[in-house]
C-alpha cells in the first residue's frame, strides 16, 4: 500500500490515506506518484486538492528497510509539508527544541542520556528528568 497526505491551509497535513500499489502503476507496470494523486483527486472529486505521497518506512531521512528514504518522515495529521525541503515535519514539541535540517526532526538542546534509563523533557529546566 502507498500512503498519500492531503495538504490543507498553511501546508498542514489534514488527512493521510492508503492507496493500493496497483492503482499507481503506469502502462509499463512502474508505480508513479502522479497516478495516485490523480486517482485521489478523481475519487474525491477535488481537482484542486494537493496530495503528496509519503513513506511509512521513512523516519529522519532513513528508510527502515534499507530502501530509498522519501520526504524525510511519514506524514501524519497536523504535520507540515515543507515544499523547499520536500519533507514532512511534525509539530514542534517544545519551544526550546530546534529543527535538524538534515533529518527534519526536532531535537532538544540537551542530548538524551544514553544510560539505559527513561527520561522525559522538562521545558522549565531545559533538561531531561528521570521517569523513575
Amino acid at each position: 500500500m502507498a500512503s498519500f497526505a492531503k495538504i490543507g491551509l498553511n501546508s498542514k497535513v489534514i488527512e493521510v490515506l492508503s492507496v493500493h500499489n496497483n492503482v499507481l502503476k503506469d502502462s509499463n507496470g512502474i508505480e508513479q506518484e502522479n497516478i495516485g494523486i490523480q486517482f485521489l483527486k478523481t475519487l474525491y472529486n477535488e481537482p484542486n486538492t494537493v496530495w503528496k505521497q509519503t513513506s511509512y518506512n521513512t523516519h529522519g531521512g532513513v528508510h527502515s528497510l534499507g530502501g530509498t528514504p522519501f520526504r524525510k518522515n511519514h506524514a501524519a495529521i497536523g504535520y507540515t509539508y515543507d515544499e523547499n525541503k520536500d519533507a514532512f515535519i511534525s509539530q514542534k514539541p517544545y519551544n526550546s527544541w530546534v529543527l535538524n535540517e538534515t533529518t527534519c526532526l526536532w531535537e532538544a538542546p540537551v542530548v538524551y542520556p544514553q544510560d539505559g534509563n527513561r527520561y522525559k523533557w522538562n521545558e522549565e529546566t531545559l533538561n531531561w528528568i528521570s521517569r523513575q
